[in-house]
C-alpha cells in the first residue's frame, strides 16, 4: 500500500511543478506554429484550385463562343450550298443578320472556289479585301484545299487581317470534293474576339493571354500588379487550332484568397496556450482544497452526459421520416447549417442537391398513393445506399429528395456524386408485381457560390431544379448568376397570367395546312400568342408551361375553343368556308370532365358544324390514361369533331391504341421531317408512318416543311397533308383572309424530275 501512495504523492508533486505551465504554453507554441504551416499550405493550394477554375470557365465560354459561331457559318454554307444561285441581296440581308445576331464579326465574307474573295458583308470598312486570294501563301492553300476536299471547316489562326489589324478567320466550306463551292469566312478581330472576356472581375483580378502553338498571340492587361507565384494554362478545345488561355492573379487578388487565416490561427492557439497555462496555475493553487468537488463534478457530469445521449437517441428518432427510414427536411437544414459552418471553418465547399422525380404526380395520381409510397420507398432504399460520413440523404416530402454532400474540394466530387444518383434510377423498380422505369431531375447549389446560408442554398437548389425541368428533365442543373432574375421574371409572368383572358390579351394565328392532292389550303392549325402589355407578343413556350403548372390551362384552352369557332363563324359566309380548324388540347385539359361539353356548347353557339374543328393532343398525352382518354375522345369522335395525333413518332408509338382509338389524322413529327432526303432512316420511318396510316383509313399530316425537296418528297410518297414554314408561317386571321384571296402557287416545288 505504501508503493501506491508514494506514486500519487510524486504524481502530484509532478503536476504542481511551476514546470508544468511552461511545458503546456510551448506545447501549444509547436502545435500554433504547425497550424499556420498546415493552413499556409492549404491556402495556396486553394488559389491554385480557383486559379485553375476560373481559367477552365474562362476556356470553356471561349470554346462555346466559337463553336455558336461555326454553327452560323456552317448553317450559312449550307444554305448557299442548297441555293446556289443565291442572289448577292439574299445572301447580304442573311449576312447582316449574322452580323445582328452575333455582334463579334469583322466581316462575312464569300470565298469562291478559287479562293478569291467575291462578296463581303458589310461593305465600310472591307471594301478593299474584294479579290483578294485568301491562299496568301502554301500553308493558307494546303488548309484550305483539305477543307474543301473534306467539307470540315479551317481556322486561320491568328493572322494579319487585310483590313488592318490582328485577327482570325474561320472557313465554312460550301459543299465537298467536286462540289464545293467555296466558303463562306467569319473574319473577326482578336478585340472583338475575346471581348466578352473582358469584364470587371477579370480585368481587376487577372491578366488573359492567349497562347497560339505556346507562343503568346493577344493579351489582355489588367491595372493592378500581377504576381509571380501564381499562374493558370488551360488549353481551349478549337477545331484545327492550337490555342490555350493563361490567367496571371494580380497581387490584390492572391491577398483576398489567402485571406489571414493562418496568422489568425497561430495567434488564437497560442492565446489558447496562455489562457490553458495560466488555468494550470490556477488549478494548481486550488488543487488540494477542491479534490472533493473535483470528485462530485465528474459524477455529475457522466450522469448529465447519460441524459444528453438519451435525449440525443430521442431527438433522432424524431428526426426520422417515418416512410422512407431517411432524415427528413428539419433535421436534414439543422445538419446543413452545421455544415456549412465547418466549411466556412475549414474553407471548404459543400453541395446541396434537390431531386425530384420526374412523373411522379402521374403516376401517383393514376396508380394510386400506395403505388407512390412503395415508390419513395424504393427510391429511399437506393438513394441510402450513397450514404456515407460525407454523404447525408433525407427525405423532403411529395417527390423531392435532399442530398447534402460535405466537405467539398473540387466541384468534380459534385459530379461524380451527381452521376451516381443518374445511375441509382438506371435500374426499373419493380412495384406491385410490375417494372416501371422512373428518372430524376436535380438542381445543385454550392457553398458559398451559390448561397452564404442554408435557406438561401435550398432556394437557389429549387430555382436550379425548375431550370433543369424546363430543358427536358432526367438531367442536372447548378445555380448560376441570372437564375434568380430568372425566376423573378417567370413569377412576374405568372402573375400577369391571372389578368391575361380578363384583359382580352390573348390571340390567334392560323398556319395554313396545304392539301398535297389539290394544292389548295384546306385547313388550319390555331396557335394562342399572348399580347403583353409590356413584353409584347409572347409565342406559347413562354407562358403555356406556367399556365399548366398553375391549373390555368384549362381555361385558356376554352378560351382557344370559343375563339376559333367564332372565327369560323366569321368564315362561314365567305370565301373560306371550306377551313377546318384544329385546336391543341393538353393533358389537363383531357382530364377535365365538362371539356366535350364545352365543346358542344361554343359549336353551337356560333352555329358552327362539328367536323369544321379538328383536335389535336400529343402522343404522350394521348395514351397517358388509356381507359379515361378512350372514353372522352369517343364522345367527341360522335359529337363529330375530328381527331388528330400530333408529334406522332417521337413517344409511345403503338399500333394498338391506332386500331382501337377513333384517330382520324396523324402528324408526323417535324424530326423525322427535317433530314428525310438526307437521312436514309427518316425516309424509311416516314414512307412506314404514311403506309400504316393509310392502311388503317386515316390521314397523314407532316409538319416542320421548310424546303422543296422535302414537300416534293411527301407529295411523291402520297402523304395528305403539309404544314411549315415553306407554305406559311402562323398569320393573323385578317393576313391569312389576304394570303389565301391572293392565291399560292406551289407549281414550280412540286415539278418532279
Amino acid at each position: 500500500m505504501s508503493q501506491p501512495n508514494s506514486l500519487n504523492r510524486s504524481l502530484v508533486t509532478v503536476l504542481l511543478s511551476p514546470a508544468v505551465p511552461v511545458i503546456i504554453f510551448l506545447i501549444f507554441l509547436v502545435i500554433a506554429g504547425g497550424l499556420k504551416y498546415g493552413i499556409g499550405r492549404q491556402d495556396n493550394a486553394h488559389v491554385n484550385d480557383s486559379l485553375a477554375t476560373a481559367a477552365n470557365a474562362l476556356a470553356r465560354e471561349l470554346e462555346q463562343n466559337f463553336r455558336d459561331h461555326l454553327s452560323a457559318l456552317q448553317r450559312m454554307a449550307g444554305r448557299r450550298e442548297a441555293q446556289p444561285g443565291l442572289p448577292e441581296s439574299a445572301w447580304r440581308k442573311d449576312a447582316r443578320q449574322y452580323l445582328e445576331d452575333f455582334g463579334t464579326y469583322q466581316a462575312i465574307e464569300w470565298v469562291d472556289r478559287n479562293n478569291l474573295i467575291r462578296w463581303v458583308e458589310p461593305m465600310d470598312g472591307n471594301r478593299s479585301v474584294l479579290g483578294y486570294n485568301v491562299a496568301f501563301s502554301l500553308q493558307r492553300k494546303q488548309a484550305l484545299e483539305r477543307a474543301a476536299q473534306t467539307g470540315q471547316l479551317d481556322i486561320s489562326g491568328a493572322i494579319e487581317l487585310r483590313q488592318g489589324g490582328s485577327g482570325l478567320v474561320i472557313y465554312a466550306p460550301i459543299g465537298r470534293g467536286t462540289s464545293n463551292a467555296g466558303f463562306i469566312a467569319g473574319v473577326f478581330r482578336m478585340g472583338k474576339l475575346i471581348d466578352f472576356l473582358d469584364a470587371p472581375r477579370i480585368r481587376n483580378a487577372f491578366r488573359v493571354v492567349i497562347l497560339q502553338s505556346g507562343d503568346p498571340a493577344y493579351q489582355l492587361n489588367t491595372s493592378g500588379r500581377l504576381s509571380t507565384r501564381y499562374a493558370a494554362t488551360v488549353p481551349v478545345d478549337l477545331p484545327t487550332i492550337d490555342w490555350a488561355i493563361r490567367l496571371e492573379p494580380t497581387q490584390r487578388w492572391v491577398r483576398e484568397h489567402l485571406g489571414a487565416s493562418a496568422w489568425v490561427t497561430f495567434f488564437t492557439v497560442l492565446l489558447m496556450g496562455v489562457l490553458v497555462s495560466l488555468s494550470v496555475l490556477l488549478v494548481q493553487l486550488v488543487l488540494r482544497r477542491n479534490q472533493a468537488l473535483l470528485r462530485t463534478r465528474n459524477e455529475l457530469q457522466q450522469e448529465i452526459d447519460q441524459r444528453i445521449s438519451a435525449q440525443s437517441d430521442l431527438a433522432r428518432l424524431e428526426s426520422t421520416d417515418p416512410l422512407t427510414g431517411l432524415a427528413n427536411r428539419r433535421f436534414f437544414m439543422e445538419d446543413l447549417a452545421h455544415t456549412i459552418g465547418v466549411a466556412d471553418r475549414q474553407l471548404r465547399q459543400a453541395g446541396l442537391i434537390m431531386v425530384d422525380l420526374d412523373r411522379f404526380q402521374m403516376l401517383n395520381d393514376t396508380l394510386g398513393h400506395q403505388f407512390g409510397d412503395e415508390l419513395l420507398i424504393r427510391v429511399s432504399q437506393r438513394l441510402s445506399r450513397l450514404s456515407d460520413e460525407r454523404v447525408m440523404v433525407a427525405y423532403s416530402g411529395g417527390d423531392e429528395f435532399l442530398i447534402c454532400q460535405q466537405q467539398v474540394d473540387d466541384i468534380d466530387e459534385v459530379i461524380n456524386l451527381l452521376g451516381q444518383i443518374q445511375q441509382a434510377f438506371i435500374e426499373p423498380f419493380e412495384i406491385q408485381g410490375q417494372r416501371h422505369s422512373i428518372t430524376a431531375t436535380m438542381g445543385v447549389a454550392i457553398y458559398p457560390q451559390s448561397g452564404l446560408d442554408a435557406d438561401m442554398l435550398l432556394r437557389h437548389a429549387d430555382i436550379a431544379l425548375y431550370r433543369a425541368k424546363d430543358s427536358g428533365r432526367n438531367t442536372y442543373q447548378f445555380y448560376t448568376e441570372g437564375m434568380q432574375n430568372r425566376e423573378v421574371m417567370r413569377l412576374q409572368l405568372d402573375k400577369d397570367l391571372n389578368s391575361a383572358l380578363s384583359n382580352h390579351e390573348f390571340v390567334l394565328y392560323f398556319q395554313p395546312q396545304l392539301d398535297l392532292a389539290t394544292m389548295q389550303i384546306g385547313s388550319v392549325e390555331a396557335l394562342i400568342r399572348w399580347q403583353h402589355p409590356q413584353r409584347g407578343l409572347l409565342p406559347p413556350g413562354e407562358f403555356i408551361p406556367l399556365a399548366e403548372e398553375s391549373g390555368r390551362i384549362t381555361d385558356i384552352g376554352r378560351w382557344v375553343v370559343q375563339a376559333a369557332c367564332r372565327q369560323l363563324a366569321d368564315w362561314r359566309d365567305g370565301p373560306l368556308n371550306h377551313l377546318r380548324v384544329a385546336v391543341n388540347l393538353s393533358g389537363r385539359e383531357l382530364d377535365d370532365e365538362g371539356l366535350v361539353d364545352h365543346i358542344q356548347e361554343a359549336l353551337t353557339r356560333n352555329n358552327v358544324p362539328a367536323d369544321c374543328l379538328e383536335v389535336e393532343l400529343t402522343e404522350e398525352i394521348f395514351i397517358a390514361n388509356l381507359e379515361r382518354n378512350l372514353d372522352q375522345l369517343s364522345r367527341l369522335t360522335e359529337l363529330g369533331v375530328h381527331l388528330s395525333i400530333d408529334d406522332f413518332g417521337v413517344g409511345y408509338s403503338s399500333l394498338a391504341y391506332l386500331r382501337d382509338f377513333p384517330v382520324d389524322l396523324l402528324k408526323i413529327d417535324r424530326s423525322f421531317i427535317t433530314r428525310v432526303t438526307e437521312r436514309h432512316d427518316d425516309a424509311v420511318i416516314t414512307r412506314a408512318v404514311i403506309n400504316l396510316a393509310h392502311n388503317l383509313g386515316i390521314q397523314v399530316t407532316a409538319e416542320g416543311i421548310e424546303t422543296e425537296a422535302q414537300l416534293n418528297f411527301l407529295k411523291n410518297h402520297r402523304c395528305d397533308m403539309a404544314q411549315g414554314y415553306l407554305i406559311s408561317h402562323p398569320l393573323p386571321a385578317k393576313d391569312l383572309e389576304k394570303l389565301l384571296a391572293r392565291g399560292i402557287t406551289f407549281e414550280d416545288v412540286t415539278n418532279t424530275p
